[in-house]
């Protein structure tokens, strides 16, 4: 991946978090490495009178639709490393016992556009 590739998803990321952490997210973790590939954040949803859910989320961050929506990229191959790589985590943190599932968070917009469009498809996966 190009460096501005690289930069555009870290920003599209750091958004994602921010945006999460305003809706009631906790946090838990970022790009964390698995054998089946990187997860780009971990975060725990805490909803009152409710177990807690460990989410895992695919950020995608695009400039523009000229090749399509950013989600469109998380093909069924892509979902399927999704999946892995959650089991293999929870694996590693079985701290993190409970339910869970897999988000996709969609940045259209650029750093110097002054609104960012994000959309937020929970439970994106079929199987998480």
């Amino acid at each position: 991946m190009s460096e501005a590739g690289l930069k555009l998803g870290r920003w599209g990321e750091r958004l994602a978090a921010e945006y999460l952490t305003q809706q009631g997210y906790v946090i838990l973790g970022r790009n964390a490495r698995t054998p089946y590939g990187e997860i780009d954040l971990v975060a725990r949803q805490d909803k009152p009178g409710e177990p807690a859910v460990i989410v895992f989320i695919e950020v995608k961050t695009r400039q523009s639709d000229t090749l399509g929506p950013p989600e469109i990229s998380v093909t069924p191959r892509k979902q399927t490393r999704l999946l892995s790589a959650a089991q293999a985590y929870l694996l590693a943190h079985p701290e993190l016992d409970g339910d869970w599932r897999v988000d996709v968070i969609a940045i259209r917009g650029s750093r110097r556009k002054s609104q960012p469009e994000i959309v937020h498809f929970e439970n994106a996966l079929i199987g998480s």
